[in-house]
């Protein structure tokens, strides 16, 4: 559940900023597009020097959210799923990143900010998709609980 009372707009949007900015910065110095599917893959079927900015992205996404709880507080993450439907789920979004040629990162920010129309309809699809799945299963959910 969403507690939307710690939703702050101001953290929301530097966040969307940083995001943007260092999407921007990889396309405009090194002309990659920062989708992490793409990004990840690449790394599993490795081109001769294309490896050590990938390593570099990748471990930014992990070290940076080291180095902000050293200045503020992580939220609570709840996870409300065992261990055999998170596999599940990422074996499922695995495939689904293959057979839209990219992830949400790749074409949610990278591709609309660029007007591709692949990228435009993909992610349509990834929303609509996502909330299909939320609908159906609460409506699963419950009439297992009402029986």
């Amino acid at each position: 559940m969403i507690n939307w009372a710690e939703i702050t707009v101001i953290n929301s949007l530097f966040g969307g900023m940083l995001i943007g900015a260092a999407a921007s910065i990889l396309i405009l110095f090194n002309g990659k597009i920062a989708g992490i599917s793409g990004i990840l893959g690449g790394l599993l079927r490795p081109k001769k020097n294309d490896s050590a900015w990938r390593v570099m992205f990748l471990l930014g996404l992990v070290i940076s959210p080291i180095i902000y709880s050293m200045l503020h507080p992580l939220p609570t993450i709840t996870v409300n799923a065992n261990i055999t439907t998170i596999v599940i789920a990422g074996i499922l979004v695995g495939i689904g990143t293959r057979y839209g040629s990219g992830c949400t990162s790749g074409h949610g920010v990278c591709g609309i900010a660029r007007l591709s129309p692949r990228s435009i309809v993909a992610t349509i699809s990834f929303i609509l998709a996502g909330a299909v799945t939320v609908f159906l299963l609460r409506l699963f959910t419950q009439s297992m609980g009402s029986l």
